[in-house]
C-alpha cells in the first residue's frame, strides 16, 4: 500500500497554542445532550438546528457545540480571542455554517466557542486549521492528528464557557463516533464525550438504507464504557411506513440493548436552509421555465455557496450548477464564479474543464459574469502565492476579465457588513472572508460603494462584475436591483423571513416525530 505523502515528508512543527484559557473553569449552568452519527451525512447538523429552535420556543436558552467541524462554508462572529487591531476594532473570528445556522436557530449571535476547530480543505490531505477563529496554519492530515492533542484544552475550554450560560447544550458530534483508527487522537466523539461526561443519542439515516447494519456496527465497535454512555438511538430522514420499519429497529434494541427514542421524517425544507458541505450540491437542480438562467461552475474546493441559496429561491431564476464535464450553458444568462478555498487550483481546475474559453466566449457573446470573492480574483489578470499560502510558492493567470491582480496573504480579513451600498440605494448586509489583497486600475470602477467605501470591480463595458461581499444577495433590495440590471426580475421574497419559517417548520416537524419530553431528561 502506498502511502499519501512522501516517506519523507516531516511533520510541521507543533505550535504553541496560545488561546485564552479561563481558571478556575466557569461552572457548567445547564444540562447538556450529544448527538452521534453513524456515518458523516445522516442529518446531524440539521437536526440539533430543528432542536436548538424546539427548545428555544419552550424558553430555554439553548447553545450548539461542535468540537470540530470540517467545511469550507464557514460564517463570521462578532467575537474573537485577538485583541483589538491598530484601527481599534475588535477583530472577528469564524466557524462552521452549521453551528451559525444552529445558533440563529437558537435566538443567539454565532460565537467562537461554538466550534472552537474548524477544518478547512485545501487539499486531497490537507487542510487549513482554525482555531477558535483564527487561522493556525496548514495542516496535512496525517500530521494533524499529532496536533489533535495540544487543542483539547482550547475545546474543553470553549465547552465550558458555552455550558456556563446555556440552560441546554446540544453538542454535535463529527462524522462517524465509531473510527476506532481516530480513536486515539479523537477530540470531536467519545473522547470528547467523556471529557465533558456528556450523555449521547446516536443518529443514523434511514434514507440511503444499511440503517440497521450501522447502529448494530457502532455497537460492536464501541468498548463497553462508550456503549453504556450511549442512551439509544435516533432514525433519521424516514420516509414510508413506519410499522414496515418497526421489525428492524425491534432487532436494533434486541442485539445492542439501547432503545428507540424516535423517528425523524424525511424535512422537506432541508434544501430551503444554508447548506454546511458540497455534498448539498448534488440535489437535483429547481428549473424556471423561461427565468433567469444563472450557470456556476462547480470549481475546486467551493466554499460559502450559501452565497447563492437567495438566488436559487426566487422562482424567476434557473439556476445550474455546471458538473466537472459539463460545458457551462450557451443559454446561460450570467455566469457566476462562486468562493474557493484555494484561487489558484480552482484556476487551474476551470481551465482544465475548458471553463475558461466558455467564459471568454459568454463575454464575447454579450453574456455578464460575476465573481464573489476567490471568483473575484480568478476574473483578473494574475493570482500570487509567493508564500505558499494555498499550496505551492508561484503564480497563475487569471481570467483578465478584470483589470486587477490579487496577491495570497497570511493576513486573513473577516469583516461584518451593514451598509448602504449608493449605487443602487440598497442596505448590503454580509461578509468578508479571504487572504489576499487585490489591487488595479480597475477599481477605480467598483461594483459597490458602502458607506462611501469602494469595494470590488467593474469591467469597462460593464459585463463583468466582481467584489469580496459573500451573503449580498441574502438583502432583499440589492438582489431585487441586481437581478433587475441581469435582464431578470425579483419576486419581493423576504429571504431571511424563508429562513425563519423553514426553522419553525422543522421545530414543528421534531415536536411531531420525537418525545422532545424524553430527550430533554435523557441531558445531564
Amino acid at each position: 500500500m502506498t502511502s499519501d505523502l512522501p516517506p519523507d515528508d516531516a511533520p510541521p512543527p507543533i505550535p504553541v497554542i496560545e488561546v485564552p484559557i479561563l481558571d478556575p473553569a466557569p461552572p457548567r449552568r445547564g444540562r447538556s445532550l450529544m448527538i452521534q452519527g453513524t456515518s458523516s451525512d445522516v442529518g446531524k447538523s440539521l437536526l440539533v438546528a430543528g432542536l436548538c429552535r424546539a427548545y428555544a420556543r419552550r424558553g430555554l436558552k439553548v447553545a450548539p457545540f461542535k468540537a470540530q467541524n470540517m467545511s469550507n462554508n464557514a460564517a463570521v462572529t462578532a467575537d474573537s480571542d485577538l485583541p483589538p487591531g491598530p484601527d481599534g476594532l475588535a477583530p472577528r473570528g469564524e466557524i462552521g455554517r452549521a453551528q451559525a445556522l444552529q445558533a440563529r436557530a437558537a435566538g443567539l449571535a454565532p460565537s467562537i466557542h461554538m466550534n472552537p476547530i474548524l477544518l478547512k480543505p485545501q487539499a486531497m490531505v490537507g487542510s487549513q486549521v482554525v482555531v477558535r477563529g483564527r487561522p493556525l496554519g496548514n495542516w496535512p492530515a496525517r500530521h494533524y492528528h499529532s496536533l489533535k492533542p495540544q487543542l483539547m484544552p482550547a475545546v474543553m475550554d470553549s465547552y465550558r464557557r458555552v455550558a456556563a450560560e446555556a440552560d441546554l447544550v446540544l453538542v454535535e458530534g463529527a462524522g462517524a463516533g465509531t473510527e476506532t483508527h481516530l480513536r486515539r487522537s479523537d477530540i470531536a466523539n467519545m473522547r470528547f464525550a467523556e471529557a465533558a461526561d456528556v450523555p449521547v443519542v446516536l443518529l443514523t439515516d434511514n434514507d440511503r438504507g444499511g440503517a440497521m447494519a450501522a447502529v448494530v456496527g457502532s455497537w460492536l465497535l464501541h468498548d463497553p464504557e462508550e456503549r453504556a454512555r450511549i442512551r439509544g438511538f435516533l432514525v433519521n430522514k424516514f420516509r414510508g411506513y413506519f410499522s414496515l420499519y418497526e421489525p428492524a429497529c425491534r432487532t436494533i434494541t434486541g442485539t445492542t440493548g439501547w432503545p428507540l427514542l424516535g423517528v425523524a421524517r424525511w424535512f422537506e425544507g432541508a434544501a430551503l436552509l444554508p447548506a454546511e458541505d458540497a455534498l448539498a450540491l448534488e440535489r437535483p437542480a429547481r428549473s424556471a421555465r423561461g427565468g433567469l438562467v444563472i450557470a456556476v461552475p462547480q470549481i475546486d474546493r467551493v466554499a460559502n455557496f450559501d452565497d447563492l441559496d437567495p438566488l436559487s429561491s426566487e422562482p424567476g431564476v434557473d439556476l445550474v450548477w455546471v458538473r466537472p464535464g459539463q460545458p457551462i450553458p450557451a443559454a446561460a444568462d450570467v455566469v457566476l464564479l462562486p468562493g474557493s478555498k484555494t484561487t489558484r487550483p480552482a484556476l487551474e481546475a476551470l481551465r482544465a474543464q475548458g471553463w475558461d474559453i466558455d467564459i471568454l466566449a459568454h463575454v464575447r457573446r454579450g453574456g455578464r459574469v460575476v465573481g464573489i470573492c476567490a471568483g473575484f480574483q480568478m476574473l483578473g489578470r494574475l493570482v500570487r502565492d509567493p508564500d505558499g499560502i494555498e499550496g505551492p510558492p508561484g503564480e497563475t493567470p487569471g481570467l483578465g476579465l478584470l483589470d486587477v491582480e490579487t496577491t495570497i496573504s497570511t493576513d486573513k480579513r473577516l469583516v461584518e457588513i451593514d451598509a448602504t451600498d449608493t449605487l443602487s440605494a440598497a442596505r448590503v448586509t454580509g461578509y468578508e472572508m479571504h487572504m489576499g489583497r487585490t489591487t488595479g486600475p480597475g477599481l477605480a470602477r467598483p461594483w459597490l460603494v458602502l458607506d462611501g467605501t469602494p469595494e470590488g470591480a467593474v469591467s469597462a463595458d460593464g459585463l463583468v462584475t466582481g467584489g469580496y461581499v459573500h451573503g449580498l444577495f441574502g438583502s432583499d433590495a440589492f438582489r431585487g436591483h441586481w437581478l433587475g440590471a441581469m435582464g431578470g426580475r425579483a419576486s419581493g421574497l423576504d429571504h431571511a423571513a424563508q429562513v425563519e419559517t423553514t426553522l419553525d417548520a422543522l421545530a414543528d416537524q421534531l415536536e411531531s416525530d420525537l418525545d422532545l419530553d424524553a430527550l430533554l431528561a435523557l441531558a445531564r
